[in-house]
């Protein structure tokens, strides 16, 4: 699995047939096996969180220096996070199966009895960057949904990801259930993942889970569908009928609690009737933590926020930086997101019942929300037990892609003899 030297080509293939092989033993697994699955691996992340933490360091020293802060934080392991790691395990093997359910019937005049019932998708290519996390949460949740999933992390992640890989596949054979149903693509050679793209005979679906440079390459060179995530420029407004401390302290949570993910709140807008009095209290707020860069009025009412460039209104900083738009009213702010926002997540802070119910109906992103920071924006705090990631697309899922988000359907029909006329 690890052979560097190995045909990019041939290399997909292999592990594309196994993965297909895989496939017809999972979708038929039982609920008892998958869960005995995941708990089993969660108990060997837990036995070996010393020898992830050993991996993990190798690659964070090895981009140390050369990488930004905020992508060092996503790659980062520690204690805290890989007992979070197994707990998202356990999680998602007390969630629902959602293989086999009948999601409507119905009965036809002739007699047939029709079911449209959830099944697996098949072979999942997960293609991702840094944040090692992500190939736990792939793999418990393609495992639970009956899918086999290839993993293409980053090369940065490589001794995390095979760490993971193997305790995934070491809770398989502990279940009697198929190893390659988990596998990792063993070469960095960017050209793999250009099979891996191509590789419409092998992969039922490819999710990208990074940068836009990612999504945008897996948008314009995939044969194989795909399900896209693109980049997370999520804004929070602060209505006229904000509770400004209220409105502070979400936005203080929404843009600093970890400023590396998508669901960070990047771009805040303002409304001109509570500026003056609001946007000295964001800058208190926020403090030295964040640097703000703002519009000419919101520059005029706090000297210490930046004059923002054109580049800032559609800028994921994915680090301690906002931009501040001022806007006279519900319309213009529900323009402004309209133009500048990514889909992703965006937010309107507001007492008014009837304000909030106009932007989340107006904002067609993915997520939309009231009173409550963007951060929530996440599979686990949806009740998912974890995400593969947050489609920003309006095909076959949308938003947080869970457990049910990676079944398709077929249809059962049961006869008594009929034929057509």
């Amino acid at each position: 699995m690890n052979d560097q030297s190995q045909d990019p080509a041939m290399h997909i293939i292999e592990l594309g047939e196994r993965a297909r092989a895989a496939t017809r033993r999972l979708a038929a697994a039982s609920t008892e096996a998958k869960n005995l699955a995941l708990t089993e691996a969660a108990k060997a992340l837990r036995s070996r969180t010393a020898q992830l933490i050993e991996a993990n360091t190798k690659d964070v020293d090895s981009v140390r220096g050369t990488k930004p802060d905020a992508f060092i934080d996503r790659l980062m392991l520690d204690e805290a996070r890989i007992e979070g790691m197994a707990r998202a395990l356990e999680e998602i093997a007390a969630l629902p199966d959602p293989v086999g359910q009948v999601l409507a019937t119905f009965d036809r005049p002739n007699g047939l009895k029709i079911e449209r019932v959830a099944v697996p998708i098949g072979v999942i290519g997960m293609i991702y960057e840094s944040r090692p996390n992500v190939g736990t949460d792939a793999s418990a949740l393609c495992l639970k949904s009956g899918n086999a999933v290839i993993l293409r992390g980053g090369s940065e992640s490589r001794h995390s990801t095979r760490e993971i890989v193997g305790w995934m596949r070491a809770g398989l054979a502990a279940a009697g259930l198929p190893e390659d149903a988990v596998q990792t693509v063993g070469t960095t050679s960017r050209e793999a993942v250009a099979e891996l793209l191509r590789a419409v005979d092998h992969i039922d679906l490819v999710i990208p889970r990074g940068g836009r440079g990612l999504t945008e390459l897996v948008r314009d060179e995939a044969k194989v569908p795909t399900l896209l995530h693109l980049d997370g420029n999520c804004h929070t407004y602060v209505h006229a009928a904000a509770d400004l401390d209220k409105a502070a302290a979400i936005i203080r949570n929404a843009k600093l609690r970890r400023t590396g993910i998508c669901g960070a709140t990047e771009s805040l807008v303002i409304d001109s009737a509570i500026a003056e009095s609001f946007i000295p209290k964001l800058v208190e707020t926020l403090g030295a933590d964040c640097e703000l860069r703002g519009d000419a009025r919101a520059v005029a009412i706090a000297s210490t926020i930046l004059p923002a460039s054109e580049e800032d209104w559609n800028t994921e900083y994915l680090g301690p930086i906002a931009s501040v738009k001022v806007v006279d009213s519900l319309d213009e702010a529900i323009g402004w997101v309209a133009d500048h926002s990514s889909a992703h997540t965006d937010a309107i802070i507001t007492e008014d019942a009837d304000a909030a119910r106009r932007f989340m109906t107006a904002i067609d992103s993915a997520v939309v929300m009231h009173n409550a920071s963007t951060q929530f924006s996440d599979g686990g705090e949806f009740g998912m037990g974890a995400e593969i990631g947050i489609a920003t697309g309006k095909m076959h899922a949308r938003g947080p892609v869970g457990l049910e988000q990676l079944c398709s359907f077929k249809y059962l029909v049961h006869g008594s003899g009929q034929v057509r006329p």
